[in-house]
């Protein structure tokens, strides 16, 4: 964690004021796959939300309840996308939404709904039904791991984080939970992530700031160049955590911001660390961008392309892979500008490679773990960060047997 920032543990229900569960309803035998998340009291809500054209019915519905400004639970299942569902797939979400206000005592205009999983099917709703009164009845302030658990799909690990930071002598926390391995990439929101704090937010300030958060980490990943048709990112402030309000001009907000964009951050790059099949996290750095935007453009074409994934999984550096991702981003560039390192290691600079032997140096470090790749466009001062994955067999094998 940053200066000043205290990492602490639970998740989600670090935050004061929030319980949560996950039990197992029966969308995925003998998996925990359903999760409830409940603000002791009414709160503040902001979110944002796939671009995607094709949405899932509970993004419909989460946009819906947004404009109401306040939020008392989330229900979320795994294991069933209910996208691509119809007018029956809205409804359901709106029922699975009644069903948790009930089981909660909430107004049915302040419980969210999401879905992840399988696009096409009706959600199993005698199951939810069920589910939903378990989860009530196991709510705890200990119960977010088994939540984090519950709406994890094809996610080989929970991801939950949480930090701490003080506001005249107040301890508030920022905490959350996210899921995703595979259809990443980011627009606007990236897989399905909650994030809370028990500071006391105005819901419009507490959209700028998850805005910011959203666009310094879940907008900077991609495992596959993806967009789901389910991508949501919820916030919400259940105040309950003492102190006074937080807003955009007060001295404090940039550590409620900075604790916010740390937790994001974490969440996001879990997903990327946990991406279906892949066996390397790899941060792309474009620097030398004539503009912020061209910088964006370049990081993001070189993270999403397969001949760049592929090169790094076979630790082979095949550099003018990334050179040619480059040139077809739309950014401003000049070829014999162009310089690249790999791992540290220069293999190119003013448009040529530096030669056989900075390339064997550079396949050496492409046999970590962990590998930045770092280039130049040698037009400007404006820089980008992406962080992706190698593509290898076992990302094919896995998605082309998702259904079976």
């Amino acid at each position: 964690m940053n200066e000043g920032l205290l990492e602490v543990p639970g998740g989600i229900t670090a935050v004061k004021g929030v319980r949560a569960a996950g039990v197992a309803c029966g969308i995925k035998a003998g998996r925990l796959d359903l999760a409830l998340i409940v603000s002791e009291k009414p709160a503040t809500v902001a979110g944002v939300f796939t671009r995607n054209r094709v949405r899932a019915a509970p993004v419909i519905l989460c946009q819906k309840l947004l404009a109401g400004r306040r939020l008392s639970a989330i229900v979320a299942n795994s294991g069933n996308a209910n996208a691509c569902t119809g007018k029956a797939g809205l409804a359901d979400a709106e029922q699975v939404g009644g069903w948790a206000a009930e089981a909660v005592r909430r107004p049915a205009r302040e419980v969210f709904v999401c879905s992840t999983g399988v696009i096409g099917h009706r959600l199993p709703m005698e199951k939810i039904r069920r589910g939903v009164r378990q989860a009530a009845q196991n709510l705890s302030a200990e119960g977010g791991r088994n939540a984090a658990l519950a709406i994890m799909t094809t996610d080989r690990r929970p991801k939950e984080r949480a930090a701490a930071f003080t506001v005249d002598g107040v301890r508030l926390t920022v905490g959350g939970m996210a899921k995703g391995a595979g259809m990443i990439c980011p627009d606007l929101a990236t897989t399905i992530c909650f994030l809370a704090t028990d500071a006391t937010v105005e819901a419009v300030h507490l959209q700028r700031a998850l805005r910011e958060a959203a666009d310094h980490s879940f907008n900077r990943i991609t495992v596959d160049g993806d967009t789901s048709t389910n991508d949501t990112i919820l916030c919400f402030a259940t105040g309950m955590g003492g102190g006074r309000r937080l807003t955009p001009r007060g001295a404090a907000w940039g550590r409620f911001q900075e604790a916010l964009n740390r937790v994001a951050l974490e969440l996001a790059q879990l997903v990327v660390r946990d991406g279906e099949g892949a066996t390397k996290f790899v941060e792309v750095r474009v620097k030398g961008a004539r503009t912020p935007a061209d910088a964006r453009a370049v990081a993001r074409c070189v993270a999403n392309s397969n001949l760049v994934k592929t090169t790094l999984y076979g630790q082979d550096c095949n550099w003018g892979r990334v050179f040619a991702a480059a040139g077809r981003s739309g950014a401003a560039l000049v070829p014999d500008r162009l310089a690249l390192s790999v791992g540290g290691v220069p293999v190119a600079r003013n448009g040529v490679g530096l030669g056989p032997l900075a390339e064997q140096h550079a396949n050496e470090r492409l046999r970590e773990a962990e590998v930045v790749l770092e280039l130049n466009l040698g037009m400007g001062r404006a820089g980008a960060v992406m962080w992706t994955t190698d593509l290898t067999e076992e990302y094919v094998k896995e998605n082309a047997a998702y259904r079976s």
